[in-house]
Order: C-alpha cells, then structure tokens, then sequence
C-alpha cells in the first residue's frame, strides 16, 4: 500500500487534473490511498464566503459562491463529455447548500463555520477527481475522510486522535472493496466525536497524507509537488538551488521547524514513528527520482540549507529596574508567549535583555505589548528577515550578509540564524 498526495497547484485546472490521472495511469494495479487539495485558490475563495456571511453583504456572499461554481464546473466540463455526469449534480448539491447557510445564524464559535466552510474546497476537488479516474478505466473509489480522520474539537487545527483513527482508517481501507485499488479522499480535513467537521491547519493536506500512510502502516507517502524535489533554498529567491537526493528525518524536520515550506512541519513525525519513508516528486516529471526522506539517508557532506522568513520583528525586552534578567522574568516571558500562540524563531539573552525574532502579526503583537507593558521596557525592530543556514560554512555567512544591515546573528554546530534588513 502506497499513500500519494496531491497539492493544489497539481490539481489547479482540468489539465493538471489529466496529468494527475497519467500519473496514475504509471501505477493501474497498485493499491494506492490518493489525498488531495482543494483545487488552485479555492480555499482563498471559500474564506471571501464565510467573511461576506460574517459582514452579512448577500451580494459579494452570492456573487463569490457562483464563481467557486462556475470554477468547479468549467474543470468538469473539460474532464466529462456527458453533460448528465453524476459529478455535475453533486457540484450543484453543494454550492446550492453554501448559498442557503445565508440566512442561518452564525455560530457563536467562528471557527466552527470556518471548518464547515472552507472543508467543501477538498470535497470537491476529490469527488471530481475520483470521477475522472472511473472515466480513465482505473479502478477508484470516493472515501470521505470527514468520517475517517478523528479529532478534538479544537476548530481550524484539530489534534488527530490517533487511536480511534488509525481504527477508523483500517476499518475503511483498504481490502474492503475487492473491486477498488485506489482510493481518493480529501487532505486538511477530519472530524469530532459529534460528526462536526475539522480541519487541520493551514497547508495541512501533506499532514493528512502522513495520518492515512500511518494509519495504514503503508510502504511509502509521496508528496508531488511543483519543483524537482527538496530543495536547499528557495528557488524563486535563490537562482543556484540544488536538490536533495535523500535526506534523514531528522534534517527534514530541522529543516520545517526553521521554516522550509515544501513539507508541512506536522508530517515527518508520524512517518517517522512508522519507518514510513517520504518522496517528494515533482508532477511534471513523474519519472524523476525526486527527494528520498527515511532513516538510513545518508548524513554526510550536506550543502547548506537556507531558509528565509520575511516580515519578521525583532524584540529586545528588558526589565524596567535595569536588573538581570533571571530565570524568574524568562518563566514570565515564556508564559507570555505560550499563551499569545507566539513561535520564537529565534532567541537570545544577555544579561539585561532577552531578544527574540517573530512572525510579525499586527493583533498577537498588540496583545504581547500590553501583557508586557507592567514589568518590562519593550524595543522593537520590524520589517526584517531571518536567514537561517543549515550546515552552514563562513563563506555563505559571508554571501548572504554582504550589503545588509545584521541585527543579530547566532551560531550553533549546525545552524546560523542571521536576522538582517
């Protein structure tokens, strides 16, 4: 049993769509769990409904919902020739369903209606896709991860319940349907104990892929992707890439934790508790070796990885009486950040401040300002970016700060972290 995943841009439009479908064509008798994205933007678009719901504008509400129709429609069109396909009616079931949440109440809770909202993008994009795979002579089957992938009932980052779905998952697939060897269902999607829709985070599609491939103890997860593989560095800020041929789980996870965006941060763990190895393949060349991410990967002689974070600010803290900062003020600050979900991308202390560098967001940064605002002084630089270099050497240092302003600049055994403007 494999696990393949398939991101948005690769099922963007019908054409995309028709490649997904010769790259499955490569594997017609192997039993394959297939995850997909919500097609191109659509879940860009999905959160202008919910927003014109919230601010009650009927107009832009509807006009908003008959573009994701009129979206998801020219797709199938393209893919099925008869105008009466079964996908047609359940294209319209749904959108015909969004418009009538208009004149419902909002729940109190909006994440609530976020997750029942935003969900449709992956239901859609997977039923039409399975469709066109029956279409291609393939064996496949629609399976709706809504009632596989249990969570909590924290709305818009559910916490898998692994147990009951790993239960749920082997129940499911595969084996059930003699007759199905692939299996599509829908990434960034799960379920409470209630039956209430979840989802999983943002990006979390590549996270959905590495709940299936370990719920069901799978050979393999393969994420395709547009680019040739895992690559050091960005290619549309670096010109000079180069790919990975394999790569442990552990520098995979280094490298996400930093930052890196190929690979959502969530998924290598549970590939790893398994042994479940991870390709990243990209789906314009399907016949390239792509990244091999496992345990044995070889570690030596890694090229430097580097990872840009832009619009980031840099805040030094100290205390208001010019004392040390102790342990005491680091267990407040920490406190502090825990409960503003604030990452630290970066610290360092001296022994009258503690500096750290942070996504800038303008609400969280507000709110971390006044819960300083008693004990602590409060400086800030913004605007900035924070290069971090894995296996760095003094020479890319060198390269990646020539001309620019270092704020602060850390080094351990393997990593430099450099926050510049």
């Amino acid at each position: 049993m494999k696990v393949f995943k398939f991101g948005g841009a690769s099922v963007k439009n019908a054409e995309a769509i028709k490649n997904v479908g010769s790259i499955l064509l490569r594997y017609e008798r192997d039993p394959i769990v297939i995850i997909v994205s919500a097609m191109g933007k659509t879940t860009n678009k999905l959160e202008e409904v919910l927003s014109h719901w919230v601010s009650k504008n009927e107009l832009k509400f509807n006009h908003t919902v008959d573009e994701l129709r009129d979206f998801h429609n020219e797709i199938a069109g393209a893919l099925f020739h008869a105008r009466h396909h079964k996908v047609f009616n359940f294209i319209d079931e749904r959108f015909e369903s969004l418009k009538n949440r208009f004149d419902r109440p909002l729940a109190e809770h909006l994440p609530f209606e976020y997750d029942q909202i935003v969900s449709l993008g992956e239901v859609l994009s997977s039923f039409i896709i399975s469709e066109y795979l029956v279409e291609l002579g393939l064996r496949a089957r629609w399976v709706d991860a809504r009632t596989l992938v249990r969570t909590d009932n924290r709305y818009q980052e559910g916490n898998v319940q692994w147990e009951k779905t790993e239960q749920l998952i082997t129940q499911c697939l595969p084996g059930a349907d003699k007759e199905t060897d692939k299996w599509v269902t829908q990434g960034f999607v799960g379920h409470t104990a209630e039956g209430f829709t979840t989802t999983l985070g943002r990006e979390g599609s590549d996270y959905s892929g590495a709940i299936f491939a370990f719920g069901l103890k799978a050979e393999s997860l393969t994420i395709w992707k547009d680019v040739p593989g895992l690559l050091n560095a960005d290619p549309k800020l670096f010109s000079d890439t180069q790919k990975y041929e394999q790569l442990t789980y552990a520098e995979a996870l280094e490298m996400t934790y930093y930052g890196a965006t190929v690979i959502h941060p969530k998924t290598i763990k549970p590939l790893q508790n398994a042994g479940i190895s991870l390709l990243v393949k990209p789906f314009y060349a399907p016949e390239e070796a792509g990244t091999l991410i496992s345990e044995k990967a070889d570690k030596q002689n890694l090229i430097p990885a580097i990872i840009v974070k832009k619009n980031q600010v840099l805040i030094s803290i100290s205390t208001t009486d010019f004392s040390f900062i102790t342990e005491n003020h680091l267990s407040e600050l920490f406190a502090t950040f825990a409960h503003l979900h604030i990452k630290l991308n970066t610290m360092q202390i001296s022994a009258l401040s503690f500096s750290v560098c942070i996504d800038y967001d303008a609400k969280r940064f507000q709110k971390l300002q006044a819960a300083l605002a008693n004990g602590f002084k409060f400086k800030y630089n913004e605007a900035l970016e924070l290069i971090t270099i894995r296996h760095f050497t003094p020479e890319k240092i060198d390269e990646l700060s020539a001309g620019r302003k270092v704020y602060m600049e850390q080094l351990s055994r393997n990593t430099a972290q450099l926050v510049v403007q």
